[in-house]
This record gives C-alpha cells, structure tokens and sequence, in this order.
C-alpha cells in the first residue's frame, strides 16, 4: 500500500499468511525526526484480525509499534525522544538519527529483506543493516513473526551502543529489539519460564517472555530470542505494556569497524490468553520448526 503525503511518500508492505493481512511493515514512514524516523510493524494482527501493535501513543511518541530501536549508538539517539545525560537526567538534545531503507533484498507476501543506513542528524551514514522480516504459520490459532537484523559499524573508529541504563540509570537498559503491545482494556500477565510479574522479570535472562491479554478480544505475545538467556528483558506492564531483549543493559557494548551486534527474535502471536502451558507447547513448536532459508 502506498499513501501519498505532501511533504513526503510514506511506503508499507503489508504481510499476508494463508490469504490473510496479518502486519503492515512501514518501511519508509513520516514522523517527526524528535522520533528517530525508522521502518517499523504496525498493525500487527493476531489471525482473527485482532491489533497486538500501538504507535505514536500518547505517553511516548516514539514507541513505534515492533522495531529496532537503539537509545545511543556513537552518540545518536535512534530510540527517540529525550537522551539521557549522566548526571543531568533525560534532556532533549538535537541528535536524532534516522534509520532509512537502501535496497531491497527480498519482497514477498511473507519475506522481506533489506538494506538499511543508520544516520546522523547531518546524513552521516555510521551503521549498515541487513534486516529479514518472515511471517511463518504455527497453528489453526498463532502465527510467528521471524525478525532478524545484523549491524555492521561503516565508520573509521569503535561505535559505542550503550543505554540509559548503562549510563547509570537503573532498570533502564533497553534497546535493540522493541514491541510497544496495545493493551486496551485488557489486562496483561508477563510470564517467564517458571516465574511470571514485571518484578521478577525486568532484567533478568530467560530463554523466553510472554505477554497474555485477558479481557475483550483476548491475545498473548511469546517472545523468543536465537541468543537465549543471555541478555537481560525490558519489560514494562504498569504504565504501558513493552518488551524487548536489551543491547546494552548495564554495559554499553562496542562495535570495532566493520562489525557490530546479529540477533534474531521469534514472536509468536496468538489469539486467546494463554497460560504457561500452553506457551511453553508454542515455544517448543517454535524451536522444532525449521529455520526458513536466508534471503
């Protein structure tokens, strides 16, 4: 679908499983630059048509529904809004990046791959991106999103991608990997393997986190990262509902020229609120599925 703009051409490429729209992926999109400009999901549906994606909500603008969304990387913010500043807090500063499409790699009803550039406010390319997007069917009621991008530093000298939380600020590590969850008038249980509630697994490692909506139109999300439980979850569920794998935790982490960070997650999107067992029989569905092959 292609919208035309005043100012700009916004552009989408909707995901379609079994005949069904089940995301559309804006790869060119038009928001303010106080946002981090990037591609992102948004609505993601579960199979019965339900919306498990919000963006642009009131209390944080640049939540953009699932994206990869970085606080600091050389000192460019590709989060959006304020940076915070050791010993000053958040502050707005002008140092948004902008993360813009290159090149197509693949561009199917389930797959899509492209090049990305990751920019300074003044167009200064620092970071390419290989990202591949693939809707992958489940069962008669879930469906999962395949989403995995490497990153790579184009500049002369070490990138430094670190976080609030890194920086100082506790139980603010996020970046990389980031799904801003509609809630509505649901409520929402996180689950973990064996553990469940926001206090116990804001920070800690697990090989996988879920998000169960009861209410109207129920949903649950499984989040799965290839990495395991090696980097700790953000996870938010009071004020907003949020999730994603951090980059840089509590340590910022560092990209030599030429290199940078690779992951892939697995979200596996459901209609219904699920309990553990039925999400520990979706992780595992997940896990003995094959791999779908590279772009």
């Amino acid at each position: 679908m292609t919208m035309n703009d005043p100012l700009t051409l916004v552009q989408t490429h909707e995901l379609r499983l079994g005949g069904r729209a089940v995301a559309e992926y804006v790869w060119r999109p038009h928001v303010p630059n106080t946002l981090s400009p990037r591609p992102f999901l948004h609505p993601v549906r579960t199979l019965s048509g339900i919306g498990v994606t919000e963006a642009m909500p009131p209390d944080h603008l640049h939540h953009l529904g699932a994206s990869v969304a970085v606080p600091d990387v050389g000192g460019a913010n590709f989060w959006g809004g304020r940076t915070y500043v050791r010993g000053r807090g958040s502050v707005p500063l002008p140092n948004h990046g902008v993360q813009r499409h290159h090149r197509w790699e693949a561009r199917t009803d389930a797959v899509l791959a492209h090049e990305l550039r990751w920019t300074r406010i003044d167009g200064t390319a620092i970071m390419r991106e290989r990202r591949r997007i693939a809707a992958r069917p489940v069962d008669d009621r879930a469906w999962a999103l395949d989403f995995r991008y490497s990153l790579q530093n184009l500049t002369a000298d070490p990138l430094v991608i670190s976080s609030p939380g890194a920086k100082g600020r506790t139980g603010a590590g996020y970046g990389g990997f980031f799904w801003r969850a509609r809630r509505g008038l649901r409520s929402v249980r996180i689950l973990g393997p064996g553990v469940a509630g926001e206090d116990r697994l804001h920070g800690a490692c697990a090989a996988w986190l879920a998000l169960s909506a009861k209410g109207p139109d129920p949903w649950t999300l499984v989040f799965v990262p290839e990495a395991g439980p090696d980097e700790p979850w953000f996870v938010r569920g009071g004020d907003y509902v949020g999730v994603g794998p951090s980059l840089a935790w509590s340590q910022p982490l560092k990209a030599l020229p030429g290199e940078g960070p690779r992951r892939r997650i697995i979200t596996v999107i459901a209609d219904g609120a699920l309990d553990a067992g039925a999400v520990e029989a979706l992780v595992e569905t997940v896990a003995a599925s094959p791999a779908p092959r590279e772009a």
